[in-house]
Formats: structure tokens, C-alpha cells, sequence
């Protein structure tokens, strides 16, 4: 380069610069632009890496146009990504002078990292049965010379589904797993799936699923063996939980087969032939692939903002950005095998001799890896994602990994995102065990004081099933508040990582105010609030709960729950959250205890109406996706179950019933009857299993009360009791078909022909007072608040109330005694065991 061409260089930069200076430090970029522009509003560049590059140079150099920060105005379009964007330790701003990404007013800029699949046209061929015609074809796309891989495609925004051995939501379940030979057995009547170099098995596994690449199939008459490739086979078949299931009461695993061109017979089904260089798709009714866009993801990440621990990123924002179409291959490269909330498993096994110095009895070992994000944030702090959108995402969509602090995620949008919408915090390191407590020297390393408030996730974890909206792992000082949560196929938020009761660096967590529906959407064992491990001083409050979907695949179909509060939980406040009903597990918590109050249906009403999205971001609501035609969970309700004969076993009896999670399970008993009550899914199921293992026993049902007086319905500005005690009262109806219609006729028409009896239960505080009927034999459920006593409070029934004097008394001419009671006793007490 001579001497003139270097002096016309440094002309064009000195020209750059005063240009920027003049500007007051906008810099705007246009999908019309170009990077050899000057960045200004009538001259923007085409690239935000270049907008970022003249931005970092402005702060090298100190200029004085960025005293109030440094504003990259992006125009709508798409942005077409070769790579990510990097935001390093030189692009950080200060409090005063933060440099922000945005979109230009009314405008929506998209990153994306997909690439547009064009020129559609009809195959000439039959495929699968399928007319020539009905399934389109296109050139794969390719990079450096070879053809690029993905897992999913999109039509006009829309996720189509990699080409599977069942027909729309339907799954088959596993015949057997042999952990030995690491083979499964599966029913294989269809034989027109062919094996296929690249096939996988998607299989659901309690509260997780795997994807395993197929090495073999092996068919004999109506059923095959699969063997798989590693390091998947041997991690899916030594690892403990979750595990594959066999199940005579609920199925064994459900599982379908992918990715081969034998299984593509659907509209909305597409396949990648990279042998051939071609991809296929059948449309769904509607879509013209002459005119529709399809897009299918390349880049696994597209924004790394990265730092070092004494060097962080620090106020750089992100406003109004969308980040759409990320890619995430490793199922593709070496299976994904999940260990919990999206963190796959790198190796697993069995311990032959329980016990770790820090669990006694632990015999599950396991060391985790983590999902790629779109967006990766390691060692910033003071950097802000606002009123951005998270849409068309194959794995997490925003990841505050390691050293990030005092960061801030507010009301942004996550929407068809196939991991979880949300992580933050460690999970483990790659060689530190999962079940260990995390601490470190440096705490500057921990995921600490960050907000992340007022955002809709929804329809997230579509791909890997065991996601969650928010999966926070070791974090302190984090608040999750006023999120909308739905749409999730796993559960709502989980908080924490570790499964113990040891102190780590975990404390001072908040969940408040967020709003949680239709969530389980294919997995159980599952919650719309989910902690794990020693937390003190975090607090779970004022949180709306509620809808659970009804999943076909789940092994446990009664373990759904609203809070979940898992092992070596503790140092937790929970209290004042809406909930339908006490649907809550507390599994192996820590010895530390956690507080709870007041977590059910008639708190506050302005807690549910105040949880959610608050302004002036609740335009994010109209983005809720429900899908309605899934099916919502049955609500349990209040059962009785009666088992009558001798040798009653009650420990037996506990663990024949234990599956069926029966909410505020009790059991009562006198001389050789056994009274279980609660409320309840399918008790007709649960007798079965009662009349399997005892079948000695008369075994009645108690369902539908004839009578149901509820304090919440009749008592005027009454507050319910969060915590009740049950009295369990038998007896019998007399002898005469026309005097038990009688009895039940008058129950029928109480609260309106004897108004008094109802006020009675009020002034006495009664919570709730049942009466069911089987036969001839009636049993009655009085629930009082608990601490108190009933014989001090039924005396309150009567006072200044003499019509309940006159209804009892009335009452006494149809009822007896059971069987075995005292000529004089009619009213049975059963005592709680």
C-alpha cells in the first residue's frame, strides 16, 4: 500500500468519526444498508456486527458524542446471521452511557439464524403410498460443500414435525428395556418403516425424555430390537432415573420413531435426505409452497455476550430485538439423554454400594452437560433484555450462565422455544456430580441478583419435553416475579439443583406474582412451582397456579402438582399462593423445614387477579397459547373408601394406596373397619388395586355426598381455615327404602327449607361438613380448623338456634347404628391412625 492510498484510508475514518460525532452516537443499521456506510439514520450499515464493531471503536477512542450511552437503532427486516454476535468486555458501557441494541420505533427487527428453503416443487414420485404430488421437494442447502443438518423446519412460522412412526399426537409403548445388552423391545406390525441410517428413538421417561440414534433394528414377526449408538446406549441403560418404564397399571414408556423417509406419510411431516441433498414435505391443508416461507435453522447461537471474571460485560442492552430460528445438533452427534430440566447426562451409573460423603444413602451418580441457547450470557452484569421476543428456538432461548449479575430480563416474549425459555445459574459443572453442593471460593462465579419480571413464556419445551419456562439451577438473590407462564409440557419454574439439604451458595430467592397454567402438558412428576436442595431465606408468595394439562404418556398419572418441594428443599417461606386445591408434595425435604401458610384457593382474591404481566407490558398477553383440545386434568375429589374384615394391615394398606397421591390422605379406624378419605382420582381404581392385594376385604366406596355443606359457600365474609382437622363419623340408615328417601330428600332441600342448620355450621367455624351414603350406611366428614375441638365447637350449632335442636331430633328416626355398635350408640367416632 503506497503512501497516497494510506492518507485516503485515514481520511474515510476521520470523516466516519466526525460524521458519529455529530450524531450524538446513533448508529443505525437497515436490511437496505451497507457496511461500508457511515452508520448514520441516512446511511445505515447492513449488519449489527459492524454497527457493534464502530460502537466499540467509539468508546476506544473516547469520543464525546457518547455521554448519554451509545444507541444501535436497528429497522425492521430480517438480519440473516453468518455467525453470532459476540458482545465483549470493550462493548460495555457504564450507568451513565449503556450502549443499547433496539428497534427503531414500530419496527421489529429480526436476528435470525435460519436459512430460507426456496424453489418447492411437486415430487413426480410416489413416496410412502402418497400420489405423486402430495409431497414437495427442494434442494437441501448446503455450506463449504456439505449439507447442512437441522432438526427442525418451520412453514410460515409454523413448527412442521420431523417425519415419525405415528400418526399426529399418538405414541406406542415399549414392550421391555434390557439394560444388560442395552437393547429395547418394541411392537413393530407396521412394516413399512424401513431402518434407516439416521433414525432415532424419542422415548418419554417420567419426568424426562431421550432422543437415541438408532444403530439396528432387529425384527422378529410383530415386534423388533432396538440397539442404539453411543454414548447414548451405555448412558441410557446404566443410568438409574429417570429411567424407561414397565408398567401393567399405567404402560410402559411411550415412545415413536423418527427422522427416515419410510415414516413421512402426513401433512405437516417433513424429511432431510442429506444422501440425496433433497428435503421433502407434505403441506398441511392451506399452505402453498410456491408462496409460503420456510425456514430452517444453522446457527446454534446467535448472541454471545462473554466476559471474564475480572473483565465482565457490564450495561449493554438489548430493546425491542427478536431473536428467531436457532439450531441445537447434539441429539443428532450423541443422543440426548437428560437428567433433569434439559441438562443432558455425559455419564451415569449406578452406585453397587449406596452412599456419598455427602448423601448416606445416594446411589444415583451423574454428570451433566448443558443445552446451547440462542442467546449465552457468561460474566456481564448490569445488562438489560427489554420488550424482546424469543420465537422459533430449538433449545433454550436465553442462558445467564456463569458470572452474571444484577442483570435484568423484563417483559420480553418466549414462544416456540424448544428447550426452556429461561435458564440461569450453574447446574453442575461438566466434572462436578450433580447431587454435590455447589460452593466456590469466588462467589463473583454465581448467577446472583437478577430480576427477571413481567415476561409471557409460552409454548416452551416443544422438543425436549422436559423443560421448563424457567429453570433456574445454583443462583442467589434471584427474583422471578410477575411472569405469565403456559403451554409448558413439563413444569412451570424450577429453583434450584443438587437434590440436598447441604448448605451451598443458594439463598435469598424470590417467586412472586407469577401466573402458571396449563403446564404438564406430556410429562408428570411435575409442578407449576418446582424447588430443589437448601435455600435459606427464599421465599415462594402470592403466585396464581392452575389448569393442568391431562398428558396420555405420563407413567404416574396422579403425580401432577401445583407446588413441589423436592429433596433437601429448605430455608423456604411459601404462603399466600392460589391454588385450586392442597395438590402439593413435600418430598424429602431438609431438616431445616421449610414455613408453610396459607397456599389454597381462598386467599386474597386480589392476589389471583394481581398475578401476571403488569403494565406496560400486559400486551404480551394476547401471545398466550393454550391448546384447549389437549384436555385439562381431572380435579380430585372427596372419597371415602371403606375396607371391612379382619387382620387389617395398615402399613400394607399405605403402600398399596401410596401411587395414587391422595390429597390430604388420612385414615381412620374402628374394630375392624378402615376409613381412607381425601380427595381422589378414579377411586373405582383404586379399590381394584385394594380388592387385589386384600382379597379378603369388603371394600365400599364413598363418592358424590348427598349432603355437602362448604364453610366458603354459606358463611357470609367468612375466612377459610388453611389447615383442617377431620372427624370421621359412621352409621346406618333404618331398615325402610321409603324412609332412607326420606333422609336423602330432606339433605336434598336443607339449605333452603331449614336455613338455620347451615347457620349453625357457621357460628360453630365448621369448614366443611359431608355426608356420604353407600347402601344403607352413611358417612359423615366434619372439618373443623385444625387446633380446635369439636366439643367445644358443636354446642355453637344450637346457640339462639333451636331448629337444629328440631332437626336432629327429627334426624334420629332414620338413623341406627352399624353393625357391632352398642344398642345405644348410633354415631360412630373413628379414630385417625
Amino acid at each position: 500500500m503506497n503512501l497516497k492510498q494510506q492518507r485516503k484510508i485515514f481520511l474515510v475514518f476521520f470523516l466516519i468519526g466526525m460524521l458519529f460525532s455529530a450524531n450524538a452516537a446513533e448508529i443505525w443499521v437497515s436490511v437496505q444498508g451497507k457496511d461500508t456506510n457511515t452508520g448514520t439514520k441516512s446511511s445505515p450499515l447492513a449488519t449489527v456486527q459492524m454497527a457493534l464493531r464502530k460502537a466499540r471503536e467509539l468508546r476506544r477512542l473516547k469520543d464525546s458524542s457518547i455521554k448519554d450511552g451509545i444507541h444501535i437503532m436497528v429497522t425492521g427486516g430480517t438480519y440473516y446471521l453468518n455467525e453470532p454476535l459476540f458482545v465483549r468486555p470493550e462493548d460495555s458501557g457504564t450507568a451513565e452511557s449503556p450502549t443499547t441494541i433496539e428497534a427503531d420505533a414500530n419496527a421489529k427487527p429480526i436476528l435470525s439464524g435460519g436459512f430460507e428453503i426456496k424453489n418447492w416443487k411437486k415430487s413426480n414420485i410416489s413416496i410412502n403410498g402418497q400420489k405423486p404430488g402430495m409431497v414437495w421437494v427442494a434442494d437441501a442447502p448446503q455450506k463449504a460443500d456439505e449439507i447442512i443438518n437441522y432438526r427442525q423446519l418451520w412453514v410460515n412460522g409454523k413448527k412442521a414435525v420431523r417425519a415419525k412412526s405415528t400418526a399426529g399426537t399418538k405414541m406406542d409403548r415399549i414392550l421391555s428395556w434390557d439394560a444388560a445388552t442395552e437393547t429395547c423391545w418394541i411392537p413393530y406390525k407396521d412394516k413399512s418403516v424401513k431402518f434407516e441410517p439416521g433414525m432415532e428413538m424419542f422415548i418419554v421417561q417420567w419426568w424426562a425424555i431421550a432422543n437415541l440414534r438408532i444403530k439396528n433394528i432387529e425384527i422378529k414377526k410383530d415386534s423388533a430390537r432396538l440397539s442404539f449408538e453411543q454414548p447414548e446406549s451405555r448412558i441410557q441403560s446404566e443410568h438409574p432415573w429417570p429411567a424407561p418404564w414397565i408398567s401393567k397399571n399405567n404402560g410402559n414408556s411411550a415412545f415413536y420413531l423418527n427422522n427416515g423417509i419410510s415414516m413421512l406419510n402426513e401433512p405437516g411431516e417433513w424429511f432431510l435426505d442429506r444422501k440425496k441433498a433433497k428435503i421433502y414435505y407434505i403441506p398441511r391443508t392451506g399452505e402453498d409452497l410456491t408462496s409460503a416461507k420456510v425456514i430452517v435453522p444453522v446457527l446454534e447461537n446467535l448472541v454471545k455476550i462473554e466476559g471474564s471474571l475480572d473483565t465482565p460485560v457490564h450495561h449493554f442492552n438489548f430493546k425491542g430485538i427478536s431473536f428467531q430460528y436457532s439450531n441445537w445438533l447434539r441429539p443428532s452427534q450423541q443422543g440426548h439423554v437428560p437428567l433433569q430440566a434439559g441438562m443432558y447426562l455425559l455419564d451415569a451409573y449406578k452406585l453397587k454400594t449406596p452412599g456419598t460423603p455427602n448423601q448416606a444413602s445416594l446411589e444415583n451418580q451423574g454428570w451433566v452437560g448443558r443445552p446451547r441457547a440462542a442467546v449465552e450470557v457468561n460474566y456481564a452484569n448490569n445488562t438489560q433484555f427489554e420488550s424482546c421476543t424469543f420465537e422459533h428456538l430449538s433449545s433454550t432461548g436465553l442462558d445467564l450462565h456463569r458470572g452474571t449479575n444484577h442483570n435484568i430480563i423484563k417483559g420480553n416474549l418466549f414462544k416456540d422455544i424448544g428447550g426452556n425459555g429461561i435458564n440461569l445459574g450453574v447446574f453442575s459443572e461438566e466434572s462436578f456430580e450433580a447431587h454435590l453442593p455447589y460452593n466456590v471460593k469466588d462467589e463473583r462465579v454465581v448467577c446472583s441478583d437478577e430480576l427477571v419480571a413481567d415476561n409471557l413464556i409460552t409454548n416452551v419445551a416443544n422438543e425436549d419435553w422436559g423443560c421448563l419456562g424457567i429453570a433456574a439451577g445454583f443462583v442467589k438473590n434471584l427474583t422471578i416475579e410477575h411472569n405469565e407462564i403456559s403451554d409448558v409440557a413439563y413444569s412451570g419454574i424450577s429453583l434450584g439443583w443438587g437434590w440436598t439439604h447441604t448448605e451451598n451458595v443458594m439463598r435469598n430467592n424470590k417467586i412472586l406474582g407469577n401466573k402458571i397454567h396449563h403446564y404438564a402438558k406430556h410429562l408428570h412428576d411435575v409442578a407449576g412451582i418446582y424447588t430443589l436442595s437448601s435455600q435459606p431465606d427464599s421465599r415462594i408468595e402470592e403466585n396464581y397456579i392452575d389448569k393442568v394439562y391431562n398428558s396420555p404418556y405420563a407413567h404416574d398419572p396422579f403425580l401432577w402438582l401445583y407446588l413441589y418441594t423436592d429433596e433437601g428443599t429448605q430455608g423456604f417461606t411459601i404462603k399466600n399462593n392460589w391454588i385450586p386445591i392442597q395438590k402439593t408434595l413435600k418430598n424429602h425435604n431438609g431438616p431445616a423445614g421449610n414455613i408453610w401458610q396459607d397456599n389454597y384457593a381462598f386467599v386474597n382474591p386480589k392476589i389471583k387477579e394481581n398475578a401476571g404481566i403488569r403494565a406496560p407490558y400486559t400486551h404480551l398477553t394476547k401471545e398466550v397459547v393454550v391448546d384447549e383440545a389437549w384436555g385439562l386434568q381431572e380435579m380430585p375429589k372427596s372419597v371415602a373408601i371403606e375396607l371391612i374384615g379382619k387382620d387389617l394391615d395398615i402399613e400394607k394398606i399405605k403402600s398399596t394406596i401410596k401411587g395414587f397421591r391422595i390429597v390430604g390422605e388420612e385414615l381412620y379406624q374402628w374394630e375392624n373397619h378402615l376409613v381412607i378419605y381425601g380427595l381422589m382420582n378414579q377411586p373405582e381404581r383404586t379399590k381394584r388395586k385394594l380388592a387385589l392385594a386384600f382379597p379378603t376385604l369388603e371394600i365400599k366406596i364413598y363418592e358424590n355426598p348427598v349432603y355437602d355443606f362448604q364453610n366458603f359457600e354459606r358463611c357470609k365474609e367468612a375466612k377459610v381455615a388453611s389447615e383442617w382437622e377431620n372427624i370421621v363419623l359412621t352409621a346406618n340408615l333404618v331398615n325402610d327404602e321409603k324412609m332412607q328417601k326420606e333422609y336423602v330428600d330432606y339433605h336434598a332441600t336443607q339449605f333452603e327449607k331449614w336455613p338455620e342448620i347451615a347457620k349453625g355450621f357457621c357460628n360453630a367455624d365448621f369448614q366443611q361438613l359431608q355426608v356420604f351414603k353407600n347402601g344403607r350406611q352413611l358417612m359423615l366428614v366434619i372439618s373443623i380448623p385444625k387446633g380446635e375441638n369439636l366439643d367445644k365447637l358443636n354446642p355453637k350449632t344450637t346457640e339462639n338456634n333451636p331448629r337444629v335442636d328440631d332437626w336432629n331430633a327429627l334426624m334420629k328416626k332414620y338413623q341406627t347404628g352399624i353393625e357391632g355398635a352398642k344398642p345405644d350408640e348410633t354415631w360412630i367416632f373413628l379414630k385417625k391412625i
